[in-house]
């Protein structure tokens, strides 16, 4: 059985394509101002980091949306009307996340909790829900690929960040977890201070590594990268790590692949999902939250919950917004 959960995860980590994009950094000199300038130039540099830092303290990433402007419309000149006149939505999404975005190999098709909240927002604006064309994306992607307009809109377990805040939008709130840790049944470790000087899984891109240095103090465990969760089930199956580290949304679908694994330890963070969009499209922002607001009233999100997460359902995450 331990053979056939390895081949498992091995087919999965095979079926998605691997990728990463990067930006060129600014590099420019420039000669030394006079005393009088550099006086200015440093006060400037001062009220910026200032203007930084309090905008850090007020960030509240559960309240940083746009509030929905009534029930969702397909509005002349709006982005939603450019991606009606495509006659598809772009979605990046994930192809290896048991429950949430997979691809099932009955059928060829990906779905999950994550790819629900697409299919109603592609019926919103088409009035089909199957209107959607999928691009498998890793966990690095997803911010490059939202900004650079290669897709309208991500749905990949992605936590709402501060730091995450600057560079893209999110809709309100569609799903709580928790960063917790698993490991094989055999294993000793049961809290994150277990795994000082051990090597830990994630993946690239996500928050889950800086998150667990930032809490494990001085004892911190070794991080090994890679682009996918599949990828560090294999690893920890192959004993090439001790464990893995993410939400539990994320690890609970590695654990249904593989019995000989268990979910340890308590909640390290708080991580509440959003949908990203560029923040070009702040009109498609609210018209999500719309989406997710009758989502959440009329049923649709119980019933995606107790589909793909489970029994009990609980409320789903309070909207909350900016403005």
């Amino acid at each position: 059985m331990r053979h056939a959960a390895v081949a498992l995860a091995a087919v999965a980590a095979l079926v998605t394509a691997a990728g990463c994009a990067t930006a060129p950094g600014p590099g420019a000199g420039s000669a030394a101002p006079a005393p009088v300038a550099r006086s200015a130039v440093a006060v400037r540099a001062v009220s910026r980091v200032s203007a930084r830092a309090g905008a850090a303290t007020a960030c509240n990433p559960k309240a940083a949306s746009l509030a929905p402007d009534g029930a969702p419309r397909v509005t002349t000149g709006s982005f939603m009307a450019k991606i009606r006149a495509r006659g598809y939505l772009i979605a990046g999404v994930d192809q290896s996340t048991y429950h949430f975005g997979y691809l099932n190999p009955l059928d060829g098709q990906i779905e999950g909790f994550d790819i629900d909240m697409i299919r109603a927002v592609a019926k919103a604006i088409f009035g089909n829900p199957d209107k959607v064309q999928y691009k498998v994306i890793s966990d690095a992607q997803r911010i490059p690929d939202t900004m650079n307009g290669s897709v309208d809109i991500v749905a990949d377990t992605m936590t709402i960040t501060c730091d995450r805040l600057t560079q893209v939008d999110f809709s309100s709130v569609y799903f709580d977890a928790h960063q917790r840790i698993l490991v094989l049944n055999n294993s000793a470790v049961n809290s994150l201070p277990a795994l000082a000087g051990q090597k830990v899984c994630v993946t690239q891109g996500s928050d889950s590594g800086s998150n667990l240095l930032r809490l494990s103090g001085a004892r911190k465990p070794v991080l090994v990268s890679v682009p996918y969760w599949t990828d560090c089930l294999v690893l920890l199956q192959q004993d090439q790590v001790a464990a893995i580290s993410t939400d539990d949304s994320i690890l609970d679908g590695l654990k249904a692949q593989d019995p000989f694994t268990k979910v340890v330890g308590p909640e390290l963070t708080d991580e509440p999902y959003g949908l990203a969009i560029s923040k070009q499209h702040q009109d498609f922002v609210r018209f999500v939250n719309g989406v997710l607001a009758k989502e959440r009233s009329d049923g649709g999100w119980a019933a995606s919950y107790a589909r793909w997460v489970g029994a009990p359902v609980p409320q789903p995450p309070p909207a909350q917004y900016a403005s």
